[in-house]
């Protein structure tokens, strides 16, 4: 009967700088001569002992995750408001039924909402941005508007808006200006018109809330970015009678949500109001 070969044990040879490990005969260890052979594998050891240390060091640093900028204002109160340079950004959860949202900012230029709204009727809220301008449509000059969001675009339980409101500052007319809507949402009023005014190509309606006129421009296709000509459009409005020589007050960009059920991200990456 066979005997399986005994393993291996181990054998140590003891120089004065290094202690090394082998089975005899293992190829890989050689064996040592009394000359130059024992400083360069104890500089060498030394070597690779350094450079795994500075590996170490250089791996720890780029794995490090980079900081994470806290927002310079949040609230999650219904009614929370912050001003910066010449903006307001409200959270603005106005309506009935409505969950929870938080708004947050880095800048008034820079900010967004989480918002989880239920799945049923109506709008719950309207986290804006807004600039107050306070000339009559005849003085306007060139007041313009830029934007630029990253919002959701697929899911249930998903409806809302992502519009201009723009305010006469006795509050009787309100302009509404949809970039772009996900969901079963849908304008006030009857429909009046298309047509291309303010950089963008619209379907208008108009219609009454009780309270004061809307006028609704549903943009032909949904954008999450560019450029509106606000004066533009006030002067449009104006020219078909709907309104006379009227101030225009707010300018408010944000997002008009009937339900974000889950929990939903709404940002604005940049939005500005010039002229």
């Amino acid at each position: 009967m066979s005997r399986a070969p005994s393993p291996c044990r181990s054998r140590s040879v003891r120089l004065p700088a290094v202690e090394l490990f082998g089975c005899s005969g293992h190829p890989g260890v050689r064996p040592w001569n009394a000359g130059g052979d024992k400083e360069v594998i104890v500089l060498r050891t030394a070597r690779l002992t350094i450079g795994a240390f500075a590996l170490a060091v250089v791996l720890t640093v780029t794995a490090a995750p980079a900081p994470v900028q806290a927002a310079v204002w949040t609230s999650s109160d219904r009614w929370g408001t912050w001003s910066s340079g010449g903006y307001t950004l409200y959270n603005n959860i106005w309506g009935s039924g409505h969950g929870s949202q938080t708004i947050w900012a880095n800048s008034p230029s820079n900010w967004g909402v989480t918002a989880n709204h239920p799945n049923t009727g109506g709008i719950k809220s309207y986290p804006n941005a807004t600039r107050y301008i306070g000339r009559r449509v005849s003085a306007l000059g060139n007041v313009t508007s830029r934007f630029n969001v990253t919002v959701p675009t697929s899911g249930s339980g998903l409806a809302y808006t992502t519009a201009y409101d723009i305010w006469t500052t006795d509050h009787a007319h309100e302009i509404m200006l949809w970039m772009n809507k996900y969901g079963p949402v849908g304008p006030l009023g009857s429909f009046q018109v298309r047509a291309s005014v303010g950089g963008h190509t619209w379907d208008i309606y108009r219609g009454s809330n009780g309270a004061n006129q809307v006028y609704s421009f549903i943009r032909s296709g949904n954008t999450n970015s560019g450029t509106v000509d606000v004066r533009a459009i006030a002067t449009w409005i104006r020219d078909r009678g709907w309104f006379g020589d009227v101030t225009i007050g707010d300018v408010q960009l944000g997002y008009e949500i009937t339900s974000s059920a889950g929990g939903r991200d709404f940002v604005t990456n940049s939005f500005s109001v010039s002229g």
